[in-house]
Order: C-alpha cells, then sequence, then structure tokens
C-alpha cells in the first residue's frame, strides 16, 4: 500500500490529510482502527526511539508518546515492589522484560501519559498486551503482534483500537523533507550512533562514570533525539524519570524535567504508598490524587474538606514540606541529558537537586568554565559530546 487516507490532519478542519509514500510502498500495516495524523507523527517517532534503544543496549524497549515527544521511555529491566504499586502492576502478574519496559515507559509520567501512543521494539505478547489493557491509550506500534497480545488489544475500545504493525528491516531514505508554508525543507536525517564513546570526553574532575551511568546516558540522550527541543532528560536505572520538552528556555527544560523527576520519587515515598484510596476510585483518578498529594497545594486541594471524603476511606496526613525535602535528599545516581550546551550554571544547581550525579551535554557555551566549575563543586561527573541532537 502507497498511502493511508487519515480522518482529518492536526484538527478536525484540516481536510482531507493522508500519509503516503512517494516509491515505494508504506512500511506500516493498520491491524485495527484507524489512526490519525498526530497519531503517526507519534507511532514513527516513536518506533526510532525503541529501536535505537534497542540496538544501543540489546535490551527490549518501550516509549510512551503525546504530541510528538515522548513522556516516557525505558529498558526492560526488573521491576522493585515499590514500582509495581506506583506504577498500578499487580503483585502477582508475571512480566516480561518488553512488559517491564513498558510498564516503566508508562509509568514514570503517568499524569502526561494519559492517552499516548504505544511503541515497542519487540513483537508484543501477552504480558505487555495484559498491562496495556485497562490504560487509557490511543494506540501501539510494534514490529509484530503474538496471536494472543493482539486479541487483548483488539478488545480495547470495542474493538476499534489503533493496532499499528511496523516492518523491522525498513530504512528511510538518508533525506528527508518537511513542507512549511508551501516551502520546502529538506536535510539528511540524523543518524548519529549513541554508544559508550559518546561519553568518552569528560571535562570534571570527577572521572568516574561507571557502566549503568553509560547506559542511563544513553537512553537519555537517545530520548532527546525524538524530543522536542529544547529538552532534557533525567535518568534512572533504565528509564526516563523526567522529560522536560519543547521549552524556549534550557533553565526551564531542567526544572521541569526536575520536578517531574522529584514527583517519581515522591510516589515511592511510604506516605504515598499508603494512601488508603476508595476501591471504586478509577487510575486516572488516583493517579491526580496522588499528583496534588505531593504537590505544595494539598492541603487545598484533595486534603481540604468536602474534597479528601471523594478520594480517599479516611483524610491522609500531610506530606510537609520539610518531609519532602528529607525524602528527595535520598535520591540520587540520577543521570542527564542535554539536547544542546548549558548557557548557565543554575542548570547544574538545579540539577544537583534531584539527584544528578552524571551529566552529558555538548559543550560549546561562552560559559563551559563555569558550568564545569559547578560541577566540580557538586562532585558530578559531566561529559562534553560534542554534538547537538535539535528536534523539530
Amino acid at each position: 500500500m502507497k498511502e493511508l487516507e487519515l480522518k482529518y490532519g492536526c484538527n478536525p478542519n484540516q481536510k482531507p490529510a493522508r500519509v503516503f509514500m512517494q516509491s515505494g510502498e508504506l512500511p506500516m500495516t493498520v491491524l485495527s482502527g484507524k489512526p490519525g495524523y498526530i497519531n503517526f507523527l507519534d507511532a514513527l517517532n516513536g518506533w526510532q526511539l525503541v529501536r535505537e534503544l534497542k540496538r544501543a543496549t540489546g535490551l527490549p524497549a518501550a516509549t510512551s508518546f503525546k504530541h510528538v515527544s515522548p513522556a516516557g521511555a525505558a529498558l526492560g529491566l526488573p521491576l522493585t515492589a515499590e514500582l509495581r504499586q506506583i506504577y498500578f502492576v499487580p503483585a502477582e502478574a508475571e512480566l516480561s522484560p518488553l512488559a517491564c519496559a513498558y510498564a516503566r515507559a508508562r509509568g514514570a509520567d503517568r499524569m502526561s501519559s494519559f492517552g499516548d501512543w504505544i511503541s515497542l521494539s519487540d513483537p508484543c505478547d501477552a504480558a505487555t498486551a495484559r498491562l496495556i489493557k485497562p490504560e487509557v491509550s490511543d494506540g501501539i506500534i510494534a514490529p509484530d503482534y503474538e496471536p494472543e497480545a493482539f486479541e487483548i488489544l483488539k478488545s480495547k475500545r470495542q474493538g476499534n483500537y489503533n493496532i499499528v504493525r511496523i516492518d523491522p528491516a525498513y530504512e528511510p531514505p538518508k533525506l528527508e523533507r518537511k513542507d512549511v508554508f508551501g516551502v520546502t525543507f529538506e536535510q539528511n536525517r540524523n543518524e548519529l550512533v549513541i554508544d559508550d564513546h559518546f561519553f568518552a570526553n569528560i571535562v570534571t574532575k570527577n572521572k568516574s562514570l561507571p557502566d549503568f551511568a553509560k547506559r542511563d546516558l544513553a537512553v537519555a540522550m537517545i530520548a532527546l533525539k525524538y524530543t522536542q527541543s529544547n529538552s532534557v532528560c533525567y535518568v534512572k536505572d533504565g528509564q526516563c524519570i523526567g522529560i522536560g520538552a519543547g521549552q524556549q528556555s534550557r533553565i526551564h527544560c531542567t526544572r521541569l524535567a526536575g520536578d517531574k523527576a522529584d514527583n517519581w520519587w515522591l510516589r515511592q515515598h511510604p506516605r504515598t504508598l499508603s494512601l488508603p484510596f476508595l476501591p471504586t476510585l478509577k487510575k486516572p483518578d488516583r493517579d491526580n490524587a496522588i499528583d496534588r498529594y505531593i504537590s505544595a497545594e494539598s492541603a487545598e486541594t484533595v486534603l481540604k474538606d468536602g474534597n479528601w471524603q471523594t478520594l480517599f476511606v479516611t483524610r491522609p496526613e500531610e506530606l510537609t514540606a520539610s518531609e519532602k525535602k528529607a525524602w528527595l535528599a535520598r535520591f540520587t545516581d540520577v543521570s542527564l541529558g542535554s539536547d544542546a550546551f548549558f548557557p548557565f550554571s543554575d542548570n547544574v544547581d538545579r540539577a544537583v537537586q534531584s539527584g544528578v550525579r552524571y551529566i552529558a551535554e555538548p559543550g560549546g557555551s561562552k560559559r563551559d568554565g563555569e558550568v564545569t566549575a559547578a560541577c566540580d563543586r557538586y562532585g558530578v561527573t559531566m561529559a562534553f559530546t560534542g554534538l547537538r541532537l535539535f528536534h523539530h
């Protein structure tokens, strides 16, 4: 098939709309549903991200995309009991490595992943499909689907869930084009390979870069390669835990991603894990309640009389600012990637507040010396990659 007609473009008024090949056949097949314009943008960017993660690490990978940027991306590493709980994975559920990757990608920022598009590096198995089934999601792309997994997924949305199969052998042309206001832009595809050598130029006094940090920095930089710029990504244990995308200011990226990383860690606080939810409360409502509970506004929102009764069996005790600070002080061994250089050392000041010990960024700022000196003050290891990763 050379083209697919779409319901509409970015918005309902933008008709007609289609995806098509100028030569050859489309590399994807729609097995169920009718994906839209933005769905395919998410699917094709997400597929590139997970394919590259798999090639870089040898591990199954998954990503959760919203509006052409990842809300989460992760490798297929085992889940702790705490992660199972905050990701709503049943304690008794048997998980494949791919299912672990999906749970991590979807679970790191569940608020942003609501209504996402899922991309998987490997054929979707039943264990992964069972985790996907109860979640609110627009669709999925994978190189194939096990028969049981396909039936599980097809039952979503009364049989209209978007399921797309991608040809894993497909390689696009070297040149890519985009039309804007009738003008065609053309460039070589960004085929930069991100591996251990990418982080060889360590410019700080601390030269320690353990294997887990190299892996996590690779996850961060590969995720940023497919994130709308400017972007910053925090990673721990093979999964993105905070992505700040599409901000005009670098420090705003770092703050946004850091706040998301802090929320991920605060969701694992014993007080948060023991919230006495009403048994009838749905997952999205629990996500929203948790997000507000760990915020500075909890006393005026979820804990306010008249509100807490709609969410909890009993009123939870407030998680105070001092308790949050003490818990966040235990947060460490986080890696951070930036798609462009840090223009000021304030980015390092903010990053270390969220447990960052390892940083990778291109370098090239007039203030590289100040940024490096800030890392040295905190004992942070920083590598200059020499290569920018803007994506638009």
